[in-house]
């Protein structure tokens, strides 16, 4: 406990004094300030205006800040005792997925207690600036700052774990939920870069806490952990800004907000339906509807399919369309399209007329949308590739 205390410390500190970061590093902190800043300005300056972009530009704001510290501190005066943004980092992240993936987002006054820690050590950075806090060849001596460096460091080291797991956590509940709305996958709605990113957000951290474990072992070592800190923000800042701009709230994608959100599709299957209202027979009647509807009609056919879609054109509540092929097909709305897409591109494959044309051209006229989708869930419907399919 105590290595890991002391190289989270290791890092963090800020102070010229006892962590200098060298002329070769700071072209990157100017790149990660010019980066985050405009970044900034471009997303808080969009239209439409989202709340999850206010939340995203307040983010590359602060980071162009932290860069802005870095550079201070290092050359000038000493700002700060040790470095505290990081601490809205995570927070940020949870409330921008939570708002992307809610269909009504709304910053509640409750949000802003994620923030108490980092308003904590604000003051105590500011008030301490001078002080001797952080000494990082004897971080365990028994002074006056001893409680504060402790509950500063494991403070830090709980912040970050905690706050990437439970935004990979909410990432993959939202990958499975939507599968009840949309009948194709991309990267807009299953926020797989975003996944990524989170992982990528902790990494930097991990990379930082091996660097200033080195460094407790090894006393003469020289391997700045910072060089990792800000490199790696650097490179955080650039893949936000460019997946975050391109970025619509989950909802946007359905063309129009629905009767129920993604949080409420989520429930567990014995629960969410009990209330719904939908008779044993207006049930059947839905489902035949639905399965004429998909025969004659052939919907699956375009890409960009939604349940919204269906709904409309049946004109079926949409929550009572998902209950019907959750409850009375035992399947989501993802899997229930794409079984028609793999029959109708079978039946491609194997029809002589189709033999001119390629596979991929078949993918697309049975409605996938991407090689990679149909090559995957035409494997796991068949047990196949499409290529053996057809010389089969």
């Amino acid at each position: 406990m105590e290595k890991v205390v002391s190289s989270v410390l290791l890092f963090q500190s800020l102070n010229h004094k006892t962590t200098r970061i060298s002329h070769t590093m700071e072209p990157v902190l100017y790149i990660g300030l010019a980066q985050s800043l405009f970044a900034g300005l471009v997303i808080a300056t969009r239209k439409p205006q989202q709340l999850a972009n206010r939340i995203l530009s307040a983010w590359l704001f602060l980071i162009a800040i932290e860069f802005s510290f870095a550079l201070i501190n290092n050359n000038f005066i000493t700002l700060t005792a040790f470095t505290f943004i990081p601490f809205t980092y995570g927070p940020l992240l949870i409330l921008y997925i939570r708002f992307l993936i809610v269909e009504k987002p709304v910053f509640k006054p409750i949000c802003l207690l994620h923030f108490i820690p980092f308003l904590i050590f604000f003051v105590l950075s500011a008030v301490y600036r001078n002080a001797p806090i952080i000494n990082l060849r004897n971080f365990f001596r028994p002074d006056t700052f001893l409680t504060i460096r402790m509950i500063y460091s494991v403070s830090f080291f709980l912040s970050v774990t905690i706050y990437s797991i439970i935004a990979f956590i909410i990432i993959n509940k939202h990958q499975q939920s939507i599968k009840d709305l949309f009948s194709y996958k991309s990267g807009k709605i299953t926020l797989t870069w975003l996944k990524i990113v989170s992982i990528g957000f902790y990494s930097t951290y991990f990379l930082m806490f091996v660097a200033g474990g080195i460094n407790i072992l090894i006393s003469n070592n020289e391997i700045n952990p910072l060089i990792f800190a800000y490199a790696g923000f650097t490179f955080f800042a650039f893949a936000i800004s460019f997946y975050g701009y391109r970025q619509q709230t989950v909802f946007i994608e359905l063309k129009k907000q629905g009767e129920k959100s993604v949080k409420d599709e989520n429930m567990a299957s014995e629960t969410r339906y009990e209330k719904s209202g939908l008779k044993e027979n207006m049930a059947e009647k839905y489902k035949k509807l639905l399965l004429n509807y998909m025969l004659n009609e052939k919907p699956y056919l375009d890409g960009d399919l939604t349940i919204h879609d269906v709904s409309e054109s049946l004109n079926i509540p949409r929550h009572h369309l998902t209950q019907v092929i959750n409850e009375n097909m035992k399947m989501n709305f993802y899997y229930f399209i794409n079984e028609y897409r793999v029959e109708e591109a079978k039946n491609r494959l194997t029809d002589p007329k189709f033999m001119k044309f390629t596979i991929l051209s078949i993918a697309y006229d049975s409605g996938f949308n991407s090689k990679s989708s149909f090559n995957g869930i035409f494997k796991k419907f068949t047990g196949c590739t499409p290529s053996d399919y057809r010389n089969k």
